[in-house]
């Protein structure tokens, strides 16, 4: 293969794209705002960054590293200074002898290892590296100052609580509180944390993150530092600095290793100051998840895919806060959203910005509530409408309304379980008879942790716990796993997490009983003599293959 054959041509002929993806790609790039290739391409979903970095390094024969998968030495690291580092997008991953193996993802700019050459005064070996996986190694592995420096600057600020508002402005945009507060959203995002929790007490201020859905600790400061750190998060969020006696809501934005955060901010005053919540969304630089993608099994798989073929009625997306219904409705918007339909969203807030489709922000100041906005969208010719919440009666009225009227809604609802949904909204003042007519399905989710493949231990149910997997009939011990904790996964014995679904298809049968007003367990039993498997069934699958554990399972599934 010559290496002067243009990328595009090669990905087509080795079949990792087709040619209308390519003149699509082509296409876009010429219309767009001067991306590169490999972003288009990323961005049209037709290849992960990742196999597009590894096609690039098979088409000019050089090596492929994945960075999230190599331990890196900061000694080897700092070889290259940090400035060079992300002026070049470059990281210095192994040394041998008097050679330095040097990760980017431009291995034919030889200036750049010129550069480097003269700086280190070593031979480069260029090898190759996905874009986005660089910046996050550079964000990880370099820092100005580390997090210790930082507290400890931070702490010889003497705090007092009373000054007045220029004074706070002067005070918060100092240095030390500025790298403080900018370090504390850099560490949690590089953690992997949704939220992030500044609370103070008498003596300190405890700054804790959420990692898959625990709290773990991040740092103590001192409560002295505390009304700085909370006057200058409020200030960049757009909040009133000087009232202090009644909760606020703000937010901003921060770039972290190149990719931008919308952070949204919470302040409640407490007893020894106000208490500070951040929750880290998810962004425009993250890919839509397929629906193949989140973690549905081939049966709920299918289900869902037949249920997002029918042309009217309503869907709903059911769980706790934090259990993944956003990320299934957008997927399940970028399954059905053609170029054909017009799609429109009302959402609070709207979390991640979709190409083609027509997203609306509620303004509850504004008086533009989700049932405000949604008799208005109604009346904007959609096929196809997404409700971020169905809050109240009247909304979930002109949700069913419109589902009868010819539409296909999307929305979400707080409830336990998929039957329980279908009560709520008989209870919420929707009559039987419109449920049963208009509602499609429901998906009942929750997130569970997953074991860290490296320290997982093997142990043997007890009959206690084969009674909670519901293996009645099992009167042998089975082979289960058990979480101990290392380095990989931070001592928590779980790494990541994975989505359990409870869905029933509200046809046939189920419809009838919906319609004659049934209770909860009458829908829940007729639809697993349908082929629904509930939340505890679908865990127990998972304890049984080692995934994750029977606390999971009693923490997630037991109160249903």
């Amino acid at each position: 293969m010559p290496r002067n054959i243009r990328i595009g041509d090669y990905l087509v002929e080795n079949n990792l794209i087709t040619q209308e993806q390519l003149d699509t790609v082509l296409q876009v790039q010429k219309e767009g705002l001067g991306k590169r290739f490999g972003e288009v391409l990323v961005d049209q979903g037709y290849m992960s960054e990742i196999r597009f970095a590894q096609a690039l390094a098979a088409k000019f024969r050089i090596p492929f590293v994945d960075l999230a998968h190599i331990d890196l030495d900061a000694d080897i690291v700092q070889k290259i200074p940090e400035n060079l580092a992300k002026k070049y997008n470059v990281i210095a991953i192994n040394i041998q002898g008097r050679r330095l193996t040097v990760a980017t993802d431009d291995p034919y700019n030889f200036n750049i290892l010129e550069e480097i050459k003269g700086i280190t005064g070593m031979d480069t070996n260029p090898v190759f590296a996905a874009r986005s996986a660089i910046t996050r190694a550079i964000g990880k592995n370099y820092s100005m100052q580390s997090v210790d420096d930082v507290v400890a600057s931070v702490t010889q600020i003497e705090g007092t609580e009373d000054f007045d508002e220029q004074d706070s402005k002067d005070r918060v945009d100092s240095a030390p509180i500025v790298k403080l507060s900018t370090t504390i959203v850099e560490n949690s995002f590089r953690a992997d944390a949704t939220d992030i929790h500044i609370e103070p007490f008498k003596t300190y201020t405890r700054i804790r993150i959420r990692v898959n859905g625990d709290l773990i600790e991040l740092m103590n400061i001192s409560s002295a530092v505390h009304s700085a750190l909370s006057t200058r998060i409020k200030l960049i969020s757009g909040m009133n600095i000087a009232e202090k006696r009644i909760p606020q809501d703000g937010r901003f934005s921060q770039t972290v290793d190149g990719v931008n955060l919308d952070v949204r901010v919470s302040s409640l005053p407490t007893v020894n100051g106000e208490k500070i919540v951040i929750r880290i969304l998810s962004t425009g630089n993250i890919a839509l998840r397929h629906i193949t993608d989140l973690g549905m099994n081939d049966y709920n798989l299918g289900l869902f895919e037949s249920m997002l073929r029918c042309p009217h009625g309503v869907i709903l997306v059911t769980g706790p806060t934090g259990s993944g219904k956003t990320t299934t409705l957008y997927a399940a918007l970028g399954e059905i959203a053609k170029p054909n339909v017009n799609v429109i969203t009302v959402e609070d807030p709207v979390e991640k910005q979709i190409e083609g489709i027509n997203q609306v922000q509620v303004n509850e100041k504004a008086h533009m509530t989700f049932a405000a906005a949604l008799r208005s969208i109604l009346r904007q010719d959609p096929d196809i409408v997404m409700i971020g919440e169905m809050r109240d009666g009247e909304t979930a009225e002109i949700g069913i309304r419109a589902a009868i009227t010819g539409h296909l809604v999307l929305s979400t609802l707080h409830t336990n379980d998929a039957a329980s949904t279908i009560v709520r909204l008989i209870d919420m003042g929707i009559p039987s008879y419109m449920v049963a007519t208009s509602l499609i399905g429901v998906v009942a989710q929750r997130l569970v942790k997953v074991l860290c493949p490296k320290c997982k231990e093997q142990t043997w149910s007890t009959e206690e716990d084969n009674k909670l997997m519901r293996l009645e009939n099992v009167d042998e011990p089975v082979p289960i796993y058990a979480a101990k904790g290392c380095s990989e996964c931070n001592g928590t014995g779980y790494k990541g997490r994975t989505a359990i679904h409870e869905i029933i298809h509200c046809s046939g049968k189920v419809s009838e009983m919906i319609a004659s007003g049934s209770g909860k367990e009458q829908i829940e039993e007729t639809a697993r003599e349908n082929g629904t498997r509930l939340l505890r069934d679908n865990v127990s699958d998972l304890v049984q293959q080692g995934v994750t554990t029977i606390d999971e399972l009693v923490h997630v599934t037991y109160a249903v």
